[in-house]
């Protein structure tokens, strides 16, 4: 067993420093001796079995139960190296079918109907609220920050995200604006108070819903802001602006037609919609099995390539793309490193194991954007020519004139019972 998991490891791990320890004690190198020095152990031969019938699930899973043992480093230092190798386009031969199986069950998988979709985000979304109170920035931004600087911290950052979609979005006063997935209801707050807009926020998530109620209130915005626990399918009116961040991730690749399609039905002819979504920069693929079954059920990370016909076919113009590429890797770094000094915390919230599958969640998903070909796309869409300027010299006019409001704001943008 010991020299067949070598001879597989060795396969995938060519780059890097990682010593390897077995059930039975032996060890073995793995990389070509760069990088700081990373050490694991397996507590079980079933551990090791696992790893090699099915790496993408059985690693997060051996580290969540405690078989993983991260000895020297980190499990970020850990899959920096194992998500760091040079790619190809394939899996490995003996992972291939596997592969191919989960790509051809994918449609099945991201079946989300209203019931199912419900399902998926109480998952997630619905744990407790003191959880994400440890970890995200004041205004709970659950979804990419915009990092204008290296420097700049993740409330910062949270806050620039916010100010780069409303210039983009072009909002003017009075109008109405549709916020799909509003989450704990950040930016609809935002839009209202900074461009005087009636918004329309919807999630699928009762604790993000009341808690979004709630902070309407204390902001003194509730004439200007309506929450509603609601399906994007289920809307009926028209609006002038349409937004959704980090929500696409859950329609589901089957479901593609139907959202841009409601989308246009509800976007008046001379509206901008602007949608943030995680994207692949490599073409159509599947979700890690270890996210699918633990994180993000339901959920699949999209290609431009998947996404871009169902805009086309649904009538809708592209006006813009932007590309984010290590925004979420900092982002995710903020997090983890939040989430990891609370730790003992989240553990009395829940337990051992749930802090490390937390922290694995976190690690692996920075890696993929740090080490991999995962992005954040942000595609500004309307249904008519000369919507918006011309040129995009208007994003960063935009952006002055609401960072000067911000500084004036008379009701600050903080979490509700903070």
């Amino acid at each position: 067993m010991d020299r067949l998991l070598q001879m597989a490891l060795d396969r995938l791990i060519r780059a890097g420093n990682l010593r390897v320890t077995t059930a039975t004690g032996s060890t073995f190198e793995l990389g070509d001796g760069t990088g700081a020095p990373v050490a694991i152990r397996f507590a079980t031969r079933a551990v090791e079995r696992g790893i090699l019938i099915d790496p993408d699930l059985n690693f997060g899973e051996a580290y969540m139960d405690g078989d993983l043992v991260v000895e020297q480093g980190s499990i970020a230092d850990v899959l920096s190296i194992t998500m760091g190798q040079n790619r190809t386009d394939r899996p490995p031969a003996w992972m291939r079918p596997q592969w191919l199986i989960r790509y051809l069950a994918r449609r099945w998988q991201q079946f989300n109907p209203r019931p199912q979709a419900r399902r998926n985000v109480a998952h997630h979304y619905d744990l407790n609220d003191r959880l994400y109170a440890l970890f995200l920035d004041a205004d709970r931004q659950y979804s990419c920050a915009y990092f204008e600087s290296a420097d700049q911290s993740l409330d910062d950052a949270q806050l620039a995200k916010r100010r780069h979609l409303a210039a983009k979005l072009l909002v003017a006063p009075g109008q109405r604006v549709l916020d799909i997935g509003c989450g704990w209801g950040g930016l609809a707050l935002y839009l209202a108070e900074l461009c005087d807009a009636r918004v329309t926020g919807i999630t699928l998530s009762k604790p993000q819903h009341a808690v979004a109620r709630v902070r309407a209130v204390e902001t003194e915005l509730a004439e200007k802001i309506e929450f509603r626990l609601q399906d994007y399918r289920d809307v009926s009116e028209k609006f002038d602006r349409i937004v959704s961040v980090g929500m696409f991730e859950h329609v589901g690749v089957g479901f593609y037609d139907v959202f841009f399609r409601k989308c246009h039905a509800l976007l008046e002819n001379n509206g901008v919609m602007l949608l943030h979504s995680i994207g692949r920069s490599e073409g159509p693929g599947i979700t890690n099995p270890w996210i699918a079954k633990y994180i993000f059920p339901g959920g699949y990370i999209p290609a431009l390539s998947e996404v871009l016909p169902a805009v086309e076919r649904a009538g809708l113009l592209v006006s813009d793309i932007e590309i984010l590429r290590l925004h979420y890797a900092e982002t995710l770094k903020a997090w983890r490193e939040r989430f990891l000094a609370h730790r003992e915390e989240v553990e009395r919230l829940y337990d051992a194991r749930f802090v490390r599958m937390w922290e694995f969640y976190l690690a692996a998903s920075e890696m993929a954007f740090r080490r991999q070909a995962m992005m954040v796309f942000q595609l500004q869409l309307t249904k008519q020519q000369g919507i918006v300027p011309m040129t995009r010299d208007y994003i960063a006019r935009e952006e002055t004139r609401l960072r000067a409001r911000e500084g004036g704001s008379k009701t600050p943008l903080r979490l509700a019972g903070e």
